[in-house]
């Protein structure tokens, strides 16, 4: 397996199970099978809701001799009710409980968008507290004293943009060393990619087959299908794989992250086989051109009328 090597030599697997959305009643089955098939990367947040279950699949592993701590990589995120200072460390803490783990090896802010802190998901407006009130760097304080603490070994960010990495990196004692965000050949962010790999940040893409699976909220009608893109499935009839492969195939080459979810044992081998996968130089141009900066996951429901969160002060573009 392909890896991402960390400034103090630690490498994390290009390729991760992606948790969201895995109900919390099957996602221990999912990955107790992902690690059985070679997973050694596994990604959640405990707004996911599901990782007691996740816990239990690591604690069976390691107990069964499937796999060893030092071997596996676990990712989980800070949610947006906890960033105030007092909330970053137990809000972790609460994380390793239901992970069953002693350390994380990387911790990330999950979005910059902060939440008052009884609040697990707004209804409205006064729910939330504006980055002026509470600013990243207060909370990137306490991230930087959970590396300190041996709670987690990496911190980073989740849903950042170029600006507010920027913002980041003039205050803090330890810089980012990862950014979470959509990924995939429709939403490709080349200034992004080339301002990360600038500063030694790595980048992991999220909804790299296009999310079809999300919520029907976060849809909406008529939207493009990334899997049954004709481009797409060309590429993958030349080459002898799947559409799913060509999109992860793509992500690794470009020396990106990437964690697709899947609940189908077929489906996760042929995920983590994409890590071998090859493309040709015109493969690459053809998914080039598919470039149309299109979000799966728009974040528009942050964008709540009278709320201090608006589509242009998220992505600031």
């Amino acid at each position: 397996m392909k890896t991402l090597e960390y400034a103090n030599g630690d490498r994390m697997p290009i390729i991760g199970l992606g948790t969201w959305k895995s109900a919390s009643d099957v996602i221990y089955e999912v990955v107790l099978e992902a690690l059985k098939l070679g997973y050694r990367h596994i990604d959640c947040a405990a707004i996911y809701g599901n990782e007691p279950g996740v816990g239990r699949a690591l604690t069976e592993a390691f107990k069964t001799g499937i796999v060893k701590r030092d071997e596996i990589w676990v990712t989980s995120k800070l949610w947006n009710n906890a960033h105030a200072p007092e909330d970053v460390q137990p809000a972790l803490e609460k994380t390793l409980s239901d992970l069953d783990l002693e350390y994380l090896d990387l911790y990330l802010v999950h979005w910059p968008i902060v939440y008052k802190k009884q609040v697990q998901y707004h209804t409205s407006a006064d729910d939330f507290i504006a980055l002026e009130e509470l600013p990243v760097a207060r909370t990137w304080d306490m991230m930087e004293r959970a590396v300190g603490t041996g709670l987690c070994r990496h911190i980073g960010v989740s849903n950042f943009s170029i600006k507010k990495l920027g913002a980041l990196l003039e205050t803090a004692t330890i810089k980012p060393e990862m950014n979470q965000i959509e990924l995939h050949p429709y939403l490709q962010q080349p200034a992004m990619l080339e301002f990360c790999r600038n500063k030694s940040i790595h980048l992991t893409g999220y909804a790299p087959l296009g999310s079809s699976d999300r919520p029907a909220r976060l849809k909406v009608d008529n939207e493009p299908i990334l899997l049954s893109d004709p481009v797409i499935e060309k590429i993958a009839a030349r080459n002898g794989i799947t559409p799913a492969q060509v999109l992860l195939g793509w992500a690794v080459h470009r020396g990106t992250s990437v964690i697709p979810k899947s609940v189908s044992k077929l489906r996760l081998k042929e995920n983590l086989d994409a890590a071998q996968v090859s493309l040709s130089k015109q493969d690459l141009q053809d998914i080039a051109a598919l470039d149309r900066h299109r979000r799966y996951i728009s974040g528009t429901f942050w964008a709540v009328e009278g709320g201090p969160y608006t589509l242009a002060n998220i992505w600031d573009e």
